[in-house]
């Protein structure tokens, strides 16, 4: 980090102090004039004059509330333009830039997408609260239902802020289409487009902190093709039984980390998607939820490279899979140098799942290409099972075998009754290196005499 960005931070926080004195209708204004300023930024004693000859200025903050563009903030007018209006003049800004969504408003904002690139460094600080359209009937016919809120082609940017992001996803969640809807898990006809609440894009160098986002339509965060995202101290909830509400979707992205953050939801707490590499999860709470899943991968045929992901310290509670790899029949590529380490189970169905026979839809034909997995560790996975599934399931290709699959100091216990169940394997070959509960008898050791070479894509 250097001068100037020290300075920015520190600037920064002393700013963030000041939002409560600031008035309701505040106007862009630099901050490096501010009272306050100067006395949160004194030195205790006064430096030598060769040192304060080699500082640089102190890097003007302006901040853009929305309210001086136009917004309303009561939850019904259309605060759109608004906020592009503002994000406009923030994003062009030669000094970096705070665009403030402030505390005490709701803010209703149509399908938009926030362009970039910007001339600084920009925080996006969510004071208040953010709501789309109240449902698919509400939502304009010309928009996107697919997305709410993007960020494209951004770089060097924050989202933070103590606000709320409220998807308002129940009358989404009830569409005929959604699987819950039908007989047995089965879906309706009729339209089933939702909208991803926040979407990074082609983006760079992004964090999003401190926030809290609830009742998604559909993913709650989609990271698309973006490098270097730090998350971090982020709190997504939604009902358990809302469909496909992950609470983190990474895509074709790398250089991620995701840190120190409560997920409870209807879906996947964070899922990791094709062409991503250099993911690291730390500090987790998850659940209830369908657990911390690397895909699904290879769907209709395709492709899928999953590299040097990382899951540590983390607890995974009354969620149907707790660390999971799920692939599609008829895919290719792989999935390769994975880390499950410290991770605690709380009454969660499937706590170890590798599951190859990934359908969806319950009519998946059979066919014999598949994803590699190899490299997989399972590091001092302790707690309890849901006795409905058995505590490790790893179900591999019928051709393509799942190799190097390494077990260690691994101990899971029914959540009820003394019965414990048999952990159950396919085709899985690996190592354990220390005695698990229960043992792991089906895991065949060494490796596989021989890889149909015309099905394994190594990436």
């Amino acid at each position: 980090m250097d001068c100037s960005d020290r300075c920015f931070v520190v600037v920064f926080f002393a700013i963030h102090l000041c939002f409560l004195a600031l008035s309701a209708q505040c106007r862009p204004f630099e901050y490096s004039s501010y009272p306050l300023i100067s006395q949160i930024s004194a030195s205790p004693s006064p430096a030598p004059e060769a040192a304060i000859a080699s500082q640089p200025p102190s890097p003007q903050i302006s901040v853009f509330s929305v309210l001086s563009y136009g917004a309303v903030g009561d939850g019904v007018a259309d605060d759109t333009q608004a906020f592009k209006a503002a994000w406009d003049a923030a994003c062009q800004a030669g000094d970096p830039a705070i665009l403030l969504v402030p505390r005490h408003y709701t803010f209703m904002i149509q399908s938009t997408i926030f362009t970039g690139p910007c001339n600084n460094k920009l925080a996006f600080q969510i004071e208040g609260s953010i709501v789309p359209p109240d449902g698919p009937d509400s939502w304009p016919k010309n928009y996107s239902k697919r997305q709410w809120l993007v960020f494209y082609r951004i770089n060097g940017m924050s989202m933070q802020g103590g606000g709320v992001i409220d998807g308002r996803g129940e009358k989404w969640w009830d569409l005929p289409c959604k699987p819950h809807r039908g007989i047995n898990g089965t879906t309706l006809p009729g339209p089933c487009d939702s909208p991803v609440a926040i979407r990074f894009f082609w983006s760079s160098n992004v964090t999003v902190q401190g926030l809290k986002i609830k009742n998604s339509p559909q993913f709650h965060f989609r990271f698309d093709s973006c490098h270097d995202v730090h998350i971090d101290s982020l709190y997504v909830k939604s009902p358990a039984g809302s469909p496909n509400t992950d609470g983190i979707h990474v895509e074709n992205s790398n250089d991620v980390r995701i840190y120190n953050s409560v997920i409870s939801n209807g879906d996947d707490c964070v899922s990791i998607g094709a062409g991503t590499y250099n993911v690291d999860i730390r500090n987790i709470t998850c659940g209830p939820s369908h657990g911390i899943s690397i895909g699904s991968l290879g769907i209709k045929n395709s492709r899928a490279c999953v590299s040097n992901i990382t899951v540590t310290d983390s607890v995974i509670k009354h969620s149907d899979n707790g660390v999971r790899i799920k692939t599609w029949q008829g895919g290719f590529g792989s999935v390769s140098k994975v880390t499950f380490k410290n991770i605690h189970m709380d009454t969660v169905r499937n706590p170890i799942i590798v599951d190859q026979y990934y359908c969806s839809n319950k009519v998946c034909p059979n066919q014999t290409s598949a994803v590699y997995v190899t490299d997989v560790s399972y590091t001092n996975i302790k707690g309890t099972y849901d006795v409905r599934s058995p505590p490790m399931h790893l179900a591999c290709s019928d051709t393509v075998p799942c190799t190097n699959l390494t077990l260690y100091d691994v101990e899971l216990f029914p959540a009820q009754g003394q019965k414990i169940l048999d952990p159950f394997c396919w085709n899985a070959y690996g190592d354990i290196k220390t005695l698990t509960v229960p043992p792991v008898f089906c895991l065949m050791e060494g490796f596989p005499l021989s890889l149909p070479d015309n099905d394994v894509d190594r990436c």
